[in-house]
């Protein structure tokens, strides 16, 4: 497939490229609030909804076909903060949430999704057209395209950067197919995410609520490890970082690094207010057993060392869309931005009630500025105190892999990222080789 190595490389580039926001609200939405303001753990951690990417019929597991929109509503990240505009997904404005419905699929069962964009015809953030962005030829309408990241999937259900379209199908990008795509689920049981991911917009589609995580399940390999599951043991936690108004909106700098050059764009974007699921640093009650947590960085540009207060420890059962041949106990972790950990919290371990869950990664990390009493917290576990018995186990072993053998390998590519600089030594652009996402492919693995 001869854009599989641009895909995959491109991508990172890409997300890189596109990796900070502005906006001009600071000017009509009040200053911006200090964190501190807002108690912490005061809200509830969200369960977020869930959508079966299959159905059962006569007892036999069929692929299902869902429709997922992309809206513009209000959300509440914090109890004393006004509801704040985003972009959401959900089957409906009313249902619709940041992050998104969690979509749970089958190994072996195909999933379809038609990704229905419902967005106004302008942006709720400003954008920088100075950069490669998606563009309507009338100005008007917020284009998206969804990716399924980690997803291995067929280029027209890839969610290319160049495949947009805005509301109604109305206007598309150049390289767009069709508007149902078509998720294989051949792939190991893992998890991915997904997000918006058009040329120039990644930062402000995401920074505006278009995430959401995709879990696939295989019973057959995963039952017998008998590791945390269901609702209340098994959650994604999506964490993030966000900066906000008095008004509630979504506060970033407008001022490009570059503003000669870029006058908006700007590399990396960092909150102070970190977000888990929706709320800013909630809590949940916990039992005295074990839990499984997929924890998804969906940070536009922060790192995330996480450890527990209390000195309880991860248990590293799979990490981004694999799982690992066996566990690995640490007692922090750090997780990149889009990385995922899968780990699983033994709560019975643990000597008190209480356990926050603490970050003490530099930004940028790894020698930027150290966190502050705001984003050095994420959120707190309260453990009940009677233990209970507990069906949950983690295994010596989990799931092995076949290695890849190398010396098969016929050919040996050089990548190189360049990241181009100004005369004051900020970021201008990057590229592949010295070639532009524009420019015709190189690379045609097979």
């Amino acid at each position: 497939m001869a854009l599989m190595e641009r895909i995959l490389v491109i991508h990172l580039m890409f997300f890189a490229l596109s990796r900070v926001v502005v906006n001009s609200a600071a000017t009509t939405g009040g200053g911006l609030i200090n964190p501190l303001k807002l108690e912490m753990f005061v809200d509830e951690l969200p369960d977020m909804p869930k959508i079966k990417g299959y159905y059962a019929a006569n007892g036999v597991v069929k692929p299902k076909k869902l429709e997922i929109g992309m809206f513009e509503k209000k959300w509440k990240f914090h109890r004393d903060l006004p509801p704040t505009p985003v972009f959401a997904f959900g089957t409906s404005s009313l249902t619709a949430s940041v992050p998104g419905p969690t979509i749970e699929a089958l190994h072996g069962i195909d999933t379809y999704v038609t990704w229905q964009n419902h967005l106004p015809p302008n942006h709720i953030l400003p954008i920088d057209p100075t950069i490669p962005t998606a563009m309507p030829s009338n100005k008007k309408g917020v284009p998206t395209v969804v990716h399924l990241h980690g997803g291995i999937d067929e280029p027209e259900s890839d969610g290319y950067a160049k495949s947009w379209f805005t509301a109604g199908f109305e206007e598309k990008g150049p390289t767009w197919t069709n508007e149902t795509y078509h998720y294989h689920n051949m792939q190991q049981p893992g998890n991915t995410w997904y997000h918006d991911h058009t040329m120039g917009l990644t930062r402000v589609n995401l920074l505006a609520g278009l995430i959401g995580a995709y879990i696939l399940r295989h019973p057959d390999v995963e039952a017998p490890l008998r590791l945390p599951s269901g609702d209340v043991f098994d959650r994604p936690l999506f964490v993030f970082d966000r900066n906000f108004l008095t008004n509630g909106s979504i506060y970033m700098n407008s001022t490009g690094n570059n503003p000669s050059i870029h006058p908006q764009w700007q590399p990396e974007y960092f909150g102070d207010v970190i977000v888990v699921n929706g709320k800013a640093w909630p809590r949940m009650t916990v039992r005295r057993r074990k839990y499984r947590f997929r924890i998804i960085n969906a940070s536009n540009a922060r790192f995330f060392r996480f450890f527990f207060t209390n000195g309880l420890r991860f248990i590293h059962v799979g990490s981004d869309s694999a799982y690992l041949g066996k566990p690995v106990v640490t007692n922090d972790t750090v997780l990149a931005p889009a990385e995922i950990a899968d780990v699983v919290i033994d709560f019975s371990e643990s000597t008190s009630d209480v356990a926050i869950l603490a970050n003490d990664a530099p930004y940028p990390y790894p020698a930027g500025n150290p966190v502050n009493d705001a984003n050095g917290k994420v959120m707190k576990f309260i453990i009940l105190k009677n233990r209970e018995t507990d069906p949950w186990r983690v295994p010596e072993k989990l799931i092995e892999y076949p290695s890849a053998d190398l010396s098969a390998a016929s050919t040996t590519r050089y990548i190189a990222m360049y990241e181009y600089t100004s005369n004051t030594g900020k970021p201008t652009h990057l590229l592949i080789n010295a070639k532009t996402l524009e420019d015709p492919v190189t690379e045609t693995p097979k």
